[in-house]
């Protein structure tokens, strides 16, 4: 992809519908913890790992969003898969914290955002490899190997791959 805002970026799709597309960049970390968030928000919590913060796309940067396992339930949450969730629900972070929150999750600010139809032409023109989604790549890879291993976990070596596209 040669745009800089998703070059060697992975997006998980969350809905594709009629009214376009969501997903989040999943191996995009800020630079800021969940700590100055548990901090600024005033929630105790004991000592745990905190993960990074995302940038989840473009789109609506202000908005916190939490991709998480589906073992955790919460009222205001969306299944995406049999697997995953999401919410917005700021209630997570209270469960984070007293240690009743999901097992594996992501904090992610922001989303990548398509309208109808624009996606799938941008698919058209090779503009992104679309792959199945996968649960390790998702919460257990490292963020700088996310990118390869989901071509890999595929059969793609992406070292193959330039920025020139070619229709047969």
């Amino acid at each position: 992809m040669p745009d800089p805002r998703f070059a060697e970026q992975v997006v998980y799709i969350c809905s594709h519908n009629q009214d376009g597309v969501m997903g989040f960049v999943i191996n995009r970390p800020s630079g800021y913890s969940l700590q100055e968030v548990f901090k600024s928000a005033q929630i105790e919590c004991g000592n745990i790992y905190f993960p990074p913060i995302y940038i989840g796309g473009p789109v609506d940067t202000e908005c916190a969003f939490f991709l998480y396992s589906s073992e955790y339930k919460i009222t205001d949450g969306f299944s995406i898969s049999e697997a995953i969730c999401m919410s917005r629900d700021p209630r997570i972070l209270h469960d984070i914290g007293s240690g009743q929150g999901p097992e594996d999750y992501l904090f992610i600010l922001g989303y990548a955002g398509w309208g109808p139809g624009q996606l799938e032409m941008e698919l058209t023109l090779n503009g992104w490899l679309a792959l199945p989604s996968n649960y390790d790549i998702l919460f257990k890879v490292s963020d700088g190997l996310k990118w390869k291993k989901a071509a890999e976990l595929s059969g793609i070596d992406i070292s193959l791959y330039t920025d020139e596209i070619g229709l047969a």
